[in-house]
């Protein structure tokens, strides 16, 4: 073999490495800009106040303090809003699973007269803005006389148009047949869903579980409007709590806050991307 070939060889095998090489750090790079911001209020929230308003600023503090995490359980009744945020978070999420899936199991199994037409008003509520809902939403659980409580702020979401549209999606591409051989086993419509069509769709129901759990562990807006009380409070609309006079904030408090909030957020992905990554990769397997 001449030694052009066999530097010609060596420049080939060498490509696929370079290319590994060079995806690897576009992805470190990526990742390094998405964390960024979390690494800022992590290193911010064990700042003490002189260096956090010193100029020009510092990544790295050159003294670290508890003292932020301190001030947020005294200046606030954090545990109680940390407890009600699991609550309403929770809560949601577990009626949005329950009643959700229902509506599309009925929109997808089910023929009845109508169907395409509801479903048609369903995906089109979702071009309705929130905000535009909000005021009448308000009106109607006052009249129930649920402001300040826990079903004031979940009854209203214990629905939504997207949660019911995606699990649709999901039930219409299951085999009827695994329907009817239940049907003729003399399963109820109740055993068919539950026994038969539920178990094909775990990775829908995790997806729409963590989508729905986040977005309502983040909301600001909606316990803001919904809550007078400060015990009634989330971690999202306690924070603002802290804003003092002519709207100057503790940036050290707020960030020890925001961190204890978003670690809720990062144990619940670590504790399910192993089962969600599974569930999808074993999707096309199930018959």
């Amino acid at each position: 073999m001449s030694a052009v070939t066999v530097r010609s060889a060596a420049r080939t095998s060498a490509r696929p490495v370079v290319g590994r090489a060079l995806a690897f750090l576009i992805a470190l790079a990526l990742a390094f800009a998405v964390l960024l911001p979390v690494l800022i209020i992590a290193v911010t929230a064990f700042k003490p106040p002189a260096e956090i308003n010193a100029f020009p600023p510092g990544l790295v503090p050159t003294s670290w303090t508890l003292g932020n995490f301190t001030r947020i359980f005294t200046d606030l009744p954090f545990a109680r809003l940390l407890g009600n945020s699991f609550l309403f978070a929770g809560g949601v999420t577990a009626c949005a699973l329950v009643f959700d899936s229902l509506a599309a199991y009925a929109l997808a199994r089910l023929d009845f007269r109508g169907r395409g037409l509801l479903l048609v008003v369903i995906v089109s509520s979702l071009m309705i803005p929130f905000q535009a809902t909000l005021i009448p939403v308000y009106q109607l659980v006052a009249h129930l006389g649920w402001v300040n409580t826990f079903q004031g702020m979940i009854a209203p979401r214990a629905a939504d148009a997207f949660g019911i549209f995606l699990l649709r999606q999901f039930f219409v591409s299951l085999p009827r047949d695994l329907d009817n051989a239940a049907r003729i086993d003399g399963a109820s419509e109740f055993r068919v869903f539950w026994s038969i069509v539920l178990p094909n769709v775990k990775p829908a129901l995790l997806t729409l579980g963590i989508f729905t759990f986040v977005n309502n562990w983040n909301d600001l807006l909606w316990p803001l409007i919904f809550t007078t009380d400060p015990e009634m409070g989330t971690i999202t609309s306690g924070l603002t709590l802290l804003t003092g006079p002519s709207g100057i904030l503790p940036y050290g408090t707020m960030m020890a806050g925001s961190l204890i909030a978003v670690l809720p957020l990062g144990l619940l992905f670590l504790a399910l991307q192993g089962r969600f990554i599974e569930s999808v990769a074993t999707t096309g397997l199930k018959g």
